[in-house]
């Protein structure tokens, strides 16, 4: 028996153990009447090949999922994957046609191999690539899985077809590969590479889902800002340097997340809001009325209202005297529905005094009433129940003259609230005398005492520090509660983040870095921390770098509105190109804060340099009004 009869016996040893000879023979024969006869005989030889080839990527996967990774290599490497590339390729190639010519009448020739296969053999080499990675051989694994990329990308380059992976795993796999590739180059310290295998990912439609493409956006604009070197984009028309493209990048990454693609898709008012605030920037304000007068339409009438569109659509009309019917009803859309959301409001604050008149020696039950009226602005009301609340618990605890404190604060009267922090200051316990100094600090802050504060939170830091020397000398005969090790912690990291935005108003740049450099080593994570950095470097006009330090801030936390607001301005800075994109951050900071005064404050200014001179003055107001019963810090 020569060499090929003893391979093809060992072949069909091999289909039987998998349970593939019956099956796959079967399905041949059935192929073969239509072949002529001078054909059959090199198209069976084809079809026990992809037994044996088949053979091997199931056998390789039952050894990576015992964890044999070695054996699990040698029966991967048995796949002759280049000879077999081209027959993939051609593979997804005919179904794409076979899918689009259905209704013609056109079959999938025989001899064309099954899509099921295509899938066992892309994933056979990402198990491989997996195997190689966790046997630390992070490069060779890149080059397997770059082979996934290049065969479907070659088989479809305009992106993924839709339905490809109804009846097979190869969308699975090739998602799977996209975003492995890079961080094996990555792994293997070749920055260019996972640069380029990023851009790879999103360059093309490839069907991911909303979460994973946010999060690679996110990967490859952390890469740009922290690689060394300066990756430039090869495409035509694209930005010109790493921060360019990662602020484009982080921009895209907030969009996905303050529009909650997760884990559906944009309700049809969002998307016809978003198309119209595209069609306004490019001043087409016509096309964008349309699109918004069916936001407010008999079909979208069983919907929740969407406030955004009804706001545009009255501020579009309000530049064209032709609109002014349609604007006014937009306008009082608009009114209806905050006079609806008012009486909840009205109707929770009922339920506070009710409970507070009907348990009236619960200062527990005042002292919410005094926050949530301090919160609205109801400061008389506010300033009253904090009185109340201070009486009932009758020095036993500082949190009544704290909020206090706060309310008086919100009154512009600092002098009288520090004066009130000081009396609290000599019945405080360790944790709170520490939230006290630093409250004392924002008031100090507020009077233009930049020095008296910057002394207050040494005294704060010295203070935490001594703790620790004590706990240090004597660990087994101080005992503290894990929540105050935890307060403790939270203080020192607002302390350091407090001195730098301190040193940055002042112009001590050198000092402010050296504080956010502090917090940084306290908790690297922290939105505050990188909004401090984007501050200071707003401060020296650096405004690029700025709106990346502030992009960091949101992609740690993308509803914390003040390095919203602060990116807005920043924007606001770059060109009245910019503007739409700078309003609609406003829009969102004043959805999560309604009594932001700062960003009511940069609406008046985009409305000013618009034209809108009546809108500013409205925008103008309310900064003012919202900034004059502003508590200096929160009480929470």
């Amino acid at each position: 028996m020569n060499h090929s009869s003893h391979r093809s016996l060992w072949q069909r040893g091999i289909s039987r153990r998998v349970g593939l000879s019956s099956r796959t023979v079967g399905d041949w024969e059935s192929k073969l009447e239509d072949i002529h006869v001078d054909e059959a005989e090199s198209t069976l030889k084809e079809a026990l090949s992809l037994n044996y080839e088949e053979a091997r990527a199931l056998l390789g996967r039952l050894e990576y999922q015992r964890g044999n990774l070695d054996a699990a290599l040698q029966v991967f490497q048995g796949i002759d994957i280049k000879a077999l590339t081209p027959k993939m390729i051609k593979a997804i190639v005919e179904r794409i046609h076979y899918r689009k010519s259905r209704s013609k009448g056109e079959i999938v020739p025989p001899s064309v191999m099954s899509m099921h296969s295509v899938s066992l053999f892309v994933e056979a080499i990402l198990l491989k690539a997996n195997s190689l990675e966790e046997l630390g051989q992070h490069r060779e694994a890149a080059k397997e899985c770059r082979i996934i990329l290049n065969i479907v990308e070659s088989a479809l380059p305009n992106g993924m077809h839709e339905g490809i992976g109804e009846d097979c795993k190869l969308e699975e796999m090739f998602h799977k590969a996209l975003e492995l590739l890079p961080a094996l180059w990555s792994k293997a310290g070749l920055l260019d590479e996972a640069i380029a295998s990023y851009r790879r990912a999103l360059v093309r439609p490839w069907n991911l889902d909303p979460q994973n493409l946010a999060g690679v956006q996110k990967e490859l604009a952390s890469m740009l800002l922290y690689s060394a070197v300066e990756a430039r984009h090869p495409l035509p028309a694209s930005p010109q340097s790493n921060i360019e493209e990662a602020i484009l990048l982080f921009l895209s990454y907030l969009l996905s997340m303050w529009s909650k693609p997760i884990p559906g898709v944009y309700t049809r008012a969002e998307r016809w809001y978003l198309l119209a605030l595209c069609y306004s920037a490019a001043g087409q304000n016509e096309a964008a009325l349309n699109l918004l007068k069916k936001v407010s339409g008999y079909s979208e009438s069983k919907n929740k209202p969407h406030i955004p569109s009804f706001l545009l659509g009255a501020k579009l009309c309000s530049q064209d005297p032709t609109h002014a019917q349609e604007g006014i009803n937009f306008a009082c859309k608009v009114l209806d529905l905050a006079d609806h959301q008012n009486q909840h409001f009205i109707e929770s604050m009922n339920s506070l005094n009710n409970a507070a008149l009907n348990r009236n020696e619960d200062p527990e039950v005042m002292f919410s009433l005094g926050l949530e009226n301090m919160v609205q602005r109801n400061l008389g009301a506010a300033f009253d129940n904090a009185i109340v609340c201070s009486e009932m618990m009758a020095g036993n605890t500082v949190k009544g003259w704290k909020l206090l404190a706060l309310v008086v604060s919100a009154e512009q009267r600092f002098r009288d609230a520090q004066t009130v922090v000081e009396f609290a200051l000599d019945v405080a316990g360790r944790i709170e005398k520490l939230e006290l100094l630093r409250l004392k600090a924002f008031l100090q802050i507020a009077q233009e005492q930049p020095k008296q504060a910057i002394e207050t939170y040494r005294i704060l830091l010295s203070l935490i520090q001594a703790q620790r020397d004590i706990q240090a000398k004597n660990p087994g005969q101080t005992h503290i509660f894990k929540s105050e090790v935890l307060a403790e912690r939270n203080l020192e990291l607002a302390a350091w983040q407090d001195l730098a935005d301190i040193y940055t108003k002042i112009g001590s740049w050198g000092d402010a870095k050296i504080c956010v450099d502090k917090a940084k080593l306290i908790e690297f994570h922290s939105s505050r921390s990188w909004h401090s950095t984007g501050m200071l470097f707003e401060c020296q006009s650096l405004h690029k770098e700025a709106l990346v330090s502030f992009s960091l801030s949101l992609s740690v936390e993308p509803d914390y509105v003040p390095s919203i607001v602060a990116t807005a301005e920043v924007l606001m800075k770059l060109g009245t190109q910019s503007f739409p994109i700078a309003r609609s951050f406003l829009m969102h900071a004043l959805r999560l804060d309604p009594t932001n005064h700062e960003a009511w404050l940069n609406l008046g200014l985009i409305s000013k340099m618009e034209g809108s001179l009546k809108q500013a003055a409205e925008f103008f107001q309310a900064a003012y009004e919202l900034k004059l019963s502003a508590p200096i810090l929160s009480a929470m």
